[in-house]
């Protein structure tokens, strides 16, 4: 249940740092339907982090050529890559490390979202992302370690 105070603070969008050059060099070459809603999904997974206790600050940098999302200062997380899907024209994708069960743990969690493999939560331009799902999805990529490390071995 989200309180008044929640509301208001997520009706209104807080200011959020640039992307560095590299990354909105790659941004700018997305057609603008897309582009808005990749745009979108950066504001959300940086809002996450910042209301995710113990996530710290992201590095925003490029791997493989796609816009990242990194836990550089706080180690408390798995890197997650956002991008388009290049042969699906209206499809973009938030990509996490194959090698974690962070795919298996969406499924259980969201089965009425699309996935691709076991690497990413597939999105079409042309509806509404399920926000409140990714920002859960989001926060557990951003704390993924955290959690690995305090699961019993």
């Amino acid at each position: 249940m989200l309180t008044a105070a929640h509301r208001t603070r997520r009706a209104r969008p807080s200011a959020l740092p640039p992307a560095p050059s590299a990354v909105a060099a790659v941004f700018a070459t997305y057609p603008q339907p897309l582009r808005r809603r990749l745009e979108a999904l950066r504001r959300l997974i940086l809002d996450t982090a910042r209301t995710t206790t113990g996530v710290g600050a992201l590095e925003e940098t490029l791997k493989w050529g796609q816009p990242s999302y990194l836990t550089t200062e706080s180690g408390s997380g798995s890197t997650i890559r956002i991008d388009r899907i290049k042969s699906e024209p209206d499809r973009y994708a938030l990509y996490v490390h194959c090698k974690t069960d962070l795919v298996a743990t969406f499924r259980e969690l969201y089965p009425e979202l699309t996935y691709g493999g076991r690497r990413s939560i597939v999105l079409d331009a042309s509806t509404d992302p399920p926000e409140q799902a990714l920002r859960h999805c989001i926060a557990l990529a951003l704390t993924y370690h955290r959690a690995a490390r305090k699961a019993p071995r």
